[in-house]
């Protein structure tokens, strides 16, 4: 079940992410969440995400703007340092609240109310309205670096912020989209490593389920290239974001 559903997740996500406005991690996280603990399904996004970006690096990787990986990517890298240390953090405190129902108590922890919280406010705040409602200087840059990357080391969330500090540059089609990969790449590295600084559970990974998840989103991005027009269509963006908010909502509950 997890194969079929995780890879259906991905395949569709990444074919998506082309006119959605959302990010396949946005769309992948609540899939691995179904199986795996929180703090795991984010760490396990990521390992998608990082290797999807890697090989869409490999179709645009010739046009990214190096000053700006430089001047954004570098904030970004510490951001996403400090991001995924106040997730780790986050999962040694005591739960942040309990309920009852029918006789069934259920824990809620510290890492589902902040991710679900995100995800819901990220359902709402996509990448092209952030951009319209946000108009800074270029100097604004290295800021916009540093939280960034702090919300994708947090909880993966870092496309829509990129996005919505880059578009304010007079960067080229081509060059906008290759360099936003390349600086997502540069966070990837920074937070896939902290979450998995315990050997062991490295050792535990599901490496054929990762490997389903990682060749679908492959697929998923050959044909969102190559069939799809890069636009936003409102009937599957609000589709998606009425999913994501119940997502979000499922684990502030504690349901995932």
């Amino acid at each position: 079940m997890e194969f079929i559903l995780i890879g259906l997740v991905a395949l569709f996500a990444s074919t998506l992410t082309f006119f959605s406005g959302f990010g396949l991690g946005t769309m992948l996280l609540p899939a691995f969440a179904l199986f795996f603990s929180l703090e795991y399904a984010i760490a396990l996004t990521g390992i998608v995400h990082l290797l999807n970006n890697l090989f869409k690096t490999g179709l645009v990787g010739s046009y990214i703007n190096f000053k700006t990986l430089i001047v954004f990517g570098t904030p970004a890298i510490i951001g996403a340092y400090f991001g995924s240390t106040l997730l780790l953090s986050m999962t040694e405190l005591d739960s942040a609240y309990s309920y009852t129902l029918f006789e069934n108590t259920t824990q809620v922890s510290w890492t589902q109310v902040v991710v679900g919280i995100l995800l819901i406010i990220f359902a709402f705040l996509d990448k092209k309205t952030l951009s319209k409602r946000m108009k800074v200087p270029s100097w604004v840059l290295p800021i916009g670096g540093s939280i960034s990357g702090f919300f994708g080391g947090l909880s993966g969330h870092q496309g829509a912020l990129r996005t919505a500090f880059l578009a304010q540059l007079k960067l080229s089609k081509e060059s906008f989209i290759a360099t936003g990969i390349a600086i997502a790449c540069l966070v990837d590295f920074t937070r896939i490593p902290m979450y998995f600084s315990n050997v062991e559970q490295v050792k535990e990974l599901p490496y054929l389920i990762m490997l389903t998840a990682v060749m679908c989103a492959f697929i998923g991005a050959v044909l969102g290239k190559r069939f799809l027009k890069k636009i936003s269509l409102e009937a599957v963006h609000n589709i998606i974001a009425l999913l994501i908010t119940v997502t979000g909502i499922s684990m502030l509950l504690g349901w995932l």
